[in-house]
């Protein structure tokens, strides 16, 4: 008999460590509920890409050390167009890189927060040079039709010529007989000019003159530098300016065929 109540009492005991163990375990974890909530702080993010690759190379979107693919692809040259939709965790970082995928080279890193949910991340990229923001710089409205436009920017200023000049250029415009047609401000690497207009006619040709900002003084001691360009009626134009060189690496002259405008839905 006395043995049946120790062996009663002993579960009993057991039932009473059970249920006081149940009552803590769930009381901490409505303590720690309070402190550490179940579920992240989420919001909605998304980053509008818009890029062209000019170069020979594939070019790789890298996203917090994740590949991004476009229709199944990873790599990519010419045209990038992506709507990148996530959410963003407990305000977590969304760090974008641009890779070179042959080189590995990282050309650009952008880091994109919870602060501006929704952003844009556009670019030129060429071999030598990279075209940053190229949405933020809007073609300029033609006051009448007949007319063209031009804005100018010059990112490989000195790679070849290393004038010494660190200004920002004028472009003299003119017409093959000689006829100016205005002058364009102010083209730096990182910024565009000034907007030029004027009537299309033919010969389509001109020649832009490039001098030091405010002067008919050329940028390269002691040689004038000239642009060739075809007009385009009803067309405003965003040129992109290259240094040429030749064979031994010398500078050789400028060219100015890049139009973004091809390239962007602006």
């Amino acid at each position: 008999m006395l043995k049946c109540n120790k062996q009663l009492n002993m579960k009993n005991t057991l039932k009473k460590i059970l249920v006081f163990s149940i009552t803590a375990a769930l009381f901490t974890a409505c303590a720690n509920e309070e402190l550490t909530p179940y579920y992240s702080e989420q919001e909605a993010g998304k980053v509008v890409i818009r890029g062209y690759n000019a170069s020979q190379d594939s070019i790789q979107i890298n996203v917090n050390d994740k590949l991004l693919e476009i229709d199944k692809n990873s790599a990519f040259i010419k045209k990038i167009i992506k709507d990148y939709d996530f959410v963003y965790y407990t305000k977590t970082v969304k760090n974008i890189k641009i890779i070179n995928k042959v080189t590995g080279e990282i050309l650009h890193t952008y880091d994109f927060t919870v602060q501006t949910p929704i952003d844009t991340l556009s670019f030129y990229y060429k071999s030598g040079f990279w075209i940053d923001n190229v949405l933020s710089f809007k073609p300029s409205i033609l006051s009448q039709s007949g007319l063209t436009c031009y804005k100018f920017i010059f990112p490989t200023l000195n790679r070849y010529s290393n004038s010494g000049y660190n200004g920002t250029l004028d472009g003299i415009i003119r017409k093959t007989n000689g006829q100016q047609l205005g002058i364009v401000e102010n083209i730096g690497k990182t910024e565009f000019s000034t907007f030029l207009e004027f009537p299309f006619s033919a010969p389509p040709i001109l020649k832009m003159e490039l001098v030091k900002h405010g002067t008919t003084e050329s940028y390269i001691p002691g040689q004038q530098v000239f642009v060739t360009m075809v007009m385009s009626s009803n067309k405003s134009r965003l040129v992109v300016l290259e240094e040429k060189a030749d064979s031994g690496e010398k500078f050789s002259g400028v060219d100015g065929t890049i139009d973004l405008v091809d390239y962007f839905d602006f």
